[in-house]
């Protein structure tokens, strides 16, 4: 056998690499780290090369963090194996990671690899209790600064599951939205094409903000919210910077973009002299086609009062769903009521009491009522010092019975017919 020698992997080396790369993989097994992270190690890391004449034959690559160091590659080409070429490139790392004072090596394998007894022979032990667990991050580099810009953020993953009780509309927007947007490939299979805009419509207070937050936070997607008010603040005009904030929007790779209370915006053409709002719905008109034609973007508005949105607005082609949210049923209320009232009553109070004293209540509605209890028990504790596990049902019920309801008879009775004739689910 002809011999072999360590040495440092260089830049020449790089097809040799390559080689050995293809022949790892066309052996079955798929390397724990992505060819680029590997090939930045080579690079900038540790990385050693077993050789014969100028032909590379093994190689073995690790990057350090802090006291401790991770095998990121490591192959011995089919020929070369059971010869010690393993055993020594392990060595060979290890030398050189030592004199970076690297305490500690550790290496991931595939399940199913075949060459591990080197591993051992190395000095490897095996934790097998231990498991492996991976989470890519959401959003580049590059993004942060855009984002920041466009005063976007990444939300906690945590809101959609956080959203109590609408079952009913949650899974509308799961089945709706989130299935085909998070995984476009079976969509495509089934020929469903992922929705790129939709509107939500509905009294005040019934949740369309948390709605359309909860759904980037389960696509994991930056969620920028795009204000009308300051935008017509610009002295390039509310058209102007309409038009370069989505601009801007463009280099995002995903991005859940959201407009509330679109109507100021989106307001119905016609009368004379023409209102100078018109050339801002034209020119959202104009956007909303060039936004839909990039995958991984979803626009959602919303609005109070559908009815003042111009017809033009609402047509297919332009919004994929036009979906109604109103308010919580039975059910919606009392998830509601258990997310707002403190652990320490919760055990003890009447629900059912509340549930039924709220009929008509939007979550907005909900939400400052337990608010108002919550702050009548805490007065009472300072100023009368009477100390109760937190605030009773008759704290609740009169902070209800004080609570002026945002969405009216006539309001609610109004959406209930917009869900018959605009309604697109």
């Amino acid at each position: 056998m002809t011999s072999w020698r360590i040495r440092d992997l260089q830049p020449a080396d790089l097809d040799g690499f390559l080689r050995l790369w293809e022949e790892y993989r066309s052996g079955g097994s798929e390397p724990v780290y992505s060819l680029s992270e590997v090939i930045a190690s080579t690079r900038k890391d540790t990385a050693v090369a077993a050789v014969v004449g100028d032909e590379v034959v093994g190689v073995a690559v690790a990057r350090a963090a802090h006291d401790q160091a991770w095998i990121v590659f490591y192959a011995v080409a089919a020929g070369w194996q059971r010869i010690g070429i393993g055993r020594a490139l392990l060595a060979a790392a290890e030398q050189r990671l030592a004199s970076l004072g690297i305490q500690r090596v550790s290496i991931l394998v595939p399940d199913g690899e075949g060459h591990v007894s080197s591993l051992t022979r190395a000095g490897f032990a095996d934790k097998r209790h231990l498991r492996y667990f991976e989470r890519a991050i959401p959003i580049r580099q590059e993004e942060i600064l855009l984002l920041r810009e466009l005063g976007g953020r990444v939300l906690a993953r945590d809101r959609w599951d956080g959203i109590g009780g609408m079952q009913r509309e949650k899974q509308i927007l799961e089945r709706r939205l989130v299935l085909p947007l998070a995984d476009p490939e079976l969509a495509e299979e089934f020929g469903v094409v992922p929705p790129r805009a939709i509107v939500l419509f509905g009294p005040p207070g019934t949740g369309k903000t948390t709605f359309a937050k909860g759904i980037a936070s389960r696509l994991e997607w930056p969620f920028v919210e795009v204000f009308p008010s300051r935008l017509a603040a610009s002295p390039k005009g509310l058209a102007g910077e309409l038009r370069e904030t989505f601009e801007k929007i463009e280099d995002l790779d995903h991005a859940v973009v959201f407009i509330d209370e679109v109507e100021e915006i989106a307001v119905r053409r016609g009368g004379e002299p023409p209102s100078a709002m018109q050339g801002v719905t034209n020119e959202l008109l104009k956007i909303i086609p060039a936004f839909r034609e990039k995958p991984g973007r979803l626009l959602i508005c919303a609005t109070n009062f559908i009815r003042a949105l111009d017809p033009a607005f609402l047509r297919h082609g332009r919004f994929d769903y036009v979906i109604p949210i109103g308010l919580p049923d039975a059910d919606a209320r009392r998830a509601i009521w258990q997310g707002f009232v403190p652990s320490k009553t919760r055990d003890s109070l009447d629900f059912d009491a509340l549930v039924r004293a709220t009929d008509g209540f939007s979550p907005a509605d909900i939400e400052f009522a337990s608010r108002s209890a919550s702050q009548a028990a805490l007065e009472r504790a300072v100023t009368e010092g009477v100390r109760t596990a937190g605030p009773t049902l008759d704290d609740f019920l009169e902070a209800i019975a004080q609570t002026r309801t945002t969405v009216s008879a006539e309001v609610a009775a109004a959406f209930e017919e917009d869900i018959e004739s605009i309604a697109r689910l």
